[in-house]
Parts: structure tokens; sequence; C-alpha cells
């Protein structure tokens, strides 16, 4: 595939014209509905693409499609974000470029990888081990319903269905709405905490009350919880949502629902939690536990 010269010269021009540039990739995926997260990925994954491109040739080819991805895994990039500026590269060049052709080019193999999981007693331990009301909120709410970080940031009071018992998350991982657990324990936590700061546009603002509290703050909160409640395993708040779903699943609840909960629209993403239950496993016995090895 072929990409005009004059076009690519305009990315590398100026920064005046590489921001232009980047607008238009901006604005592009913006009209096909991507999400907030998958623009500024695509636009950093294409802006280090070009930049990486010799100099002398201007026109962009398979073969440095196929080069550039080859020097990301030998960095040790993972293959999922080595198919993301796949996918990157080849969205800007249909829809920003306007070149009809498509790129032939290899993708890695798909890896997987167990996530990460918490013990129940390490979920308490750290959750113990917080002190501040509004922090302690948090994590209460982000273990107890199975919620990503961007979705607890962005709650609101009224996203509590204190009727039904559930949480409202609106907008959640592919615009989707949908309802998760509020649990007793949690809602105590969350009437204390809301009588204390009296929250108003956002259940979590920010240093600035039209504004939530960023997803960083909240990873910053959970580190600082881990490293005081002396828990070693190295992990990011994440690992809340996935110890929610390995600890439903082991102690009975169906599949079926624990992707409900937690927003799958595959069951087959919803299915790695069985690989990752150590109560289930601990239930097998090893076979040279059953072989007499007296003397």
């Amino acid at each position: 595939m072929w990409v005009e010269s004059e076009l690519l010269r305009n990315w590398k021009l100026s920064g005046e014209q590489t921001q232009w540039k980047r607008d238009q990739l901006q604005q592009a995926l913006k009209l096909r509905g991507y999400s907030r997260k998958t623009i500024k990925a695509y636009c950093n994954q294409i802006e280090r693409f070009v930049i990486s491109l010799p100099q002398m040739d201007t026109e962009i080819r398979a073969s440095h499609v196929q080069t550039y991805c080859l020097s990301l895994l030998e960095r040790g990039v993972s293959h999922s974000s080595v198919n993301q500026t796949i996918s990157a590269i080849r969205f800007y060049c249909k829809h920003v470029l306007l070149h009809p052709a498509e790129f032939q080019y290899i993708r890695p193999k798909q890896q997987t990888k167990l996530p990460n999981v918490m013990s129940e007693t390490e979920v308490t331990q750290l959750l113990k081990a917080v002190t501040n009301l509004k922090h302690k909120t948090i994590l209460y709410l982000t273990y107890s319903a199975g919620l990503r970080v961007g979705e607890v940031v962005r709650l609101r009071y009224s996203d509590l269905d204190i009727e039904c018992q559930t949480i409202i998350v609106r907008q959640g991982k592919g615009y989707k709405d949908r309802r998760t657990l509020l649990s007793h324990l949690a809602w105590e936590i969350v009437q204390k905490y809301i009588a204390q700061y009296k929250p108003d546009r956002w259940l979590f603002p920010g240093q600035s009350s039209d504004r939530h509290l960023t997803e960083r703050s909240v990873q910053k909160v959970f580190e600082e919880a881990r490293l005081k409640a002396g828990i070693v395993k190295k992990c990011s708040i994440h690992a809340l949502r996935h110890s929610f779903a390995t600890h439903l699943l082991e102690n009975g609840t169906d599949l079926r629902y624990i992707q409900e909960l937690l927003g799958h629209t595959s069951a087959q993403t919803t299915q790695r939690y069985t690989h990752v239950s150590t109560k289930n496993i601990q239930r097998i016995q090893s076979p040279l536990d059953r072989m007499d090895m007296g003397d």
C-alpha cells in the first residue's frame, strides 16, 4: 500500500501541521463513536509510528508497518498493544489519508494472561488499612461492585439505587449501561462519606467540584493502601475487579450472572476467571498425595 507523500510531509513539517493532522484523526474517531481512551491511544500510536519512518522515504509501505511492529515486539511491548497499533495505522490510512487500498501484514498472536487476583484475606487487609473515609469509600465500591477505575470516578449519587440495592453504571466500556451490586457494607460507608463530604455533581469530585476525581488519583490511593497493608503482590486497582469476579465464582455464583455484573459482551472474557479460582484448584488432590511413599 502507498500513501501520498505530500500528506505524510504535512505531518512531519511542523508542530502546527502535526496538530492539524492529529485533530483530523481525532474527529474521524469521534464520528465513529470511539471511546476517549481509544482516541488518545490511536493518536499517540500514529504519531510515534510516523516519527519512526525514514526521513528520506515519505511513502508508507507494508514493510514499514512490519518493521515498526517487530521493533515494538523486540522491546517487549505486549501483543495486544501491537495489534492496537496496527488497527490505528489502518484507521489513519483509510479515514484520514483516504487511501482505498489495504495493508497486508501479519498480526502477532494474542497472548493469554491470567488476571491478577487478590485473596479475600488480602482484600480485607487492604480495606482495613485505609483510614481516609473518601479513599475507603472508593475502594469499597470498586471491589464490592466489580467496577473499572473509570467507572467508579464517574459515579453520581443518583446512580445508587438503594431500593433495588444496585449501582447503575452509565456508559461503561463499549458505551453500555449495566447494573451491578450495591453491598450493604459499601452502602453504610457511602452514607458516612456523603454526610461528611456532601458531594454535589460527582460522588467523588476532584480538586474542582465540577470535575470528578482522576483515574490516576484513585490508582495512587490503591497503591498506597496496598503498601500500607503489607501486600507484596504486584497489582493495580483493576485487581479488585478481577478479585470481585473470582470470589463470586468461588462462592458458587453462576458465570452468566458474573458476566452481566462485569458488563462483558463475550462469555469467553468472563470464562478466564475459572483459571484463577484457587479454591477450586485446592479441592483437587494431586495423584502424588494418594500414593504411599513411606519408607
